[in-house]
C-alpha cells in the first residue's frame, strides 16, 4: 500500500550547531529559482553563497510531494549505453556561516510547483524552530531601465528598517503569485519580520547572467541582516559584464539610441522620485557620473558619426515605448537581443560554476569550499 502521509520534509540528525559570534539574531535568506529571477540573479546568488561560504543542511524537502518533474526535467546522463546518473533537485535548508562565523539560514533550490501552502507552513515552522527574527526573500525582474546607471534594488516588507535605505512602492500593487511571497504572508500571519529585495535589471540582458544584480541584491541582504558576506568575485564579474556592455552598444547605434532613450526616461524617474522623496538617496547615486563623464564613454563612437544630427533625428522619432521599432530597418528590440548571444564575464560566481549544469568548488576565490555533505549539483548561471 502507499504510503500517502510522507513528510514534507526531513530534519538532518544531529542538527548543525546554531550559535555565532554576535548576537543571537537569525536571519533567513530565501532564494528559490523558478520566479522573478531575471538576469539569473536570484539562483546566482544561492550559488555563490554555497560555495564560497562554508555550509551545512538543515532539513531537505521531499522532491515527490511539491515538484512536478515535468514543468522542470532533471537532466539525465548514460555512459556506456546505460543511465548512469539522474541530476538531483535540492530544496533544502542550509545553515551558512558569513566571514565571521556568524550563522544564516538560506531556503534554495527549485520553487515548488505544489502545495504552497503547506510548503510555507513547514518553512515557517522550520523558523520558529530556529529562531529566525526576520526572513529576506530574493526577487530580480526586468525593467526598462539602462545598464548605463546605477542598478536599483526595491524594497517590501512589514518591518520599517527594510524600507529605510531602498524605494519601495507606497501605492497598491497586483502580480503574480509564488511559493516565496506566500511564505512572507505565512510569517506576517505569525507576527515574524519577512520582506524581499527586488533587482531592476535591465530587461535587454534579463535572459543572460547579470552578476550586478546578484551583487546588489546581496548587498542588500548584508546591510539589513548584520551579515559580512564575500562578494568580490561578484565585483570583480560585475565590472567586466559592464565593460562589454559598453563596448557592444558603442558598436552599435541602433541599440545606443534606446540606451540613450532609457537613460532620458530613467533620470526623470529619479527625478520625481527625488522630488517625492527628497531625504533618500538610491544605491550608488553617490558615485553618479556627470552628464559629460556618461558620454565619455560613447565618444569615440560619436566621433565616427558624418552626420551628427541622424542620431538626433532617429531619436527623436521613437516611439514612446522603449524597445518598439525606431524609423529604419531594423527593430532595436533585435539589436537588444543580439546582446544575448554575446559572450558574457565569467559566472558571476566564478570558477566553481563552469556551465548551466555544473558546478565545482575547488576554486573559489570568496571562500572556503561547502563541506561534505553539501550538494555539488545545483544549477550554476
Amino acid at each position: 500500500m502507499a504510503d500517502t502521509e510522507r513528510p514534507m520534509y526531513e530534519l538532518e540528525y544531529p542538527a548543525p550547531e546554531m550559535s555565532g559570534s554576535r548576537d543571537s539574531s537569525v536571519t533567513m535568506i530565501v532564494a528559490l529559482q523558478g520566479f522573478a529571477d531575471a538576469g539569473h540573479a536570484v539562483e546566482a546568488a544561492a550559488d555563490h553563497l554555497l560555495a564560497a561560504l562554508d555550509n551545512r543542511l538543515v532539513a531537505s524537502f521531499n522532491n515527490d510531494e511539491l515538484l512536478d518533474y515535468r514543468s522542470r526535467r532533471p537532466s539525465v546522463t548514460m555512459h556506456d549505453a546505460h543511465v548512469s546518473r539522474v541530476e538531483s533537485l535540492e530544496l533544502g535548508l542550509r545553515v551558512v556561516r558569513d566571514t565571521e562565523g556568524r550563522p544564516f539560514l538560506l531556503l534554495s533550490g527549485p520553487e515548488p510547483d505544489m502545495r504552497w501552502e503547506a510548503f510555507s507552513q513547514a518553512v515557517t515552522d522550520l523558523a520558529e524552530k530556529f529562531g529566525v527574527d526576520k526572513t529576506i526573500c530574493l526577487y530580480s525582474a526586468p525593467m526598462s531601465v539602462p545598464h548605463t546607471r546605477p542598478l536599483v534594488v526595491t524594497a517590501h516588507g512589514n518591518f520599517p528598517a527594510i524600507k529605510e535605505k531602498h524605494p519601495y512602492f507606497d501605492s497598491i500593487v497586483h502580480l503574480p503569485g509564488s511559493a516565496q511571497l506566500n511564505i512572507e504572508m505565512e510569517l506576517d500571519k505569525r507576527g515574524k519580520e519577512s520582506g524581499g529585495f527586488t533587482a531592476m535589471v535591465p530587461n535587454y540582458v534579463s535572459g543572460s547572467l547579470y552578476p550586478a544584480a546578484t551583487l546588489n541584491l546581496l548587498r542588500s541582504v548584508e546591510g539589513i541582516a548584520d551579515l559580512k558576506l564575500p562578494l568580490h568575485v561578484l565585483e570583480r564579474d560585475a565590472a567586466k559584464v559592464e565593460e562589454q556592455l559598453y563596448e557592444q552598444t558603442a558598436e552599435n547605434s541602433e541599440i545606443m539610441t534606446v540606451v540613450l532613450l532609457l537613460e532620458r526616461q530613467y533620470d526623470e524617474r529619479l527625478a520625481e522620485f527625488k522630488s517625492a522623496h527628497p531625504g533618500m538617496a538610491l544605491p550608488g547615486e553617490a558615485s553618479l557620473p556627470t552628464p559629460e563623464e556618461l558620454g565619455e564613454a560613447f565618444e569615440q563612437y560619436l566621433a565616427s558619426i558624418d552626420d551628427s544630427a541622424s542620431l538626433s533625428s532617429a531619436h527623436e522619432g521613437l516611439p514612446s515605448q522603449p524597445g518598439g521599432p525606431m524609423p529604419g530597418t531594423t527593430d532595436p528590440r533585435e539589436a537588444l537581443n543580439s546582446l544575448h548571444s554575446e559572450p558574457t564575464a565569467e559566472d558571476p560566481t566564478s570558477a566553481p560554476h563552469n556551465n548551466p549544469g555544473e558546478q565545482g568548488g575547488s576554486s573559489h576565490e570568496d571562500g572556503p569550499n561547502r563541506e561534505d555533505g553539501a550538494t555539488g549539483d545545483h544549477d550554476a548561471e
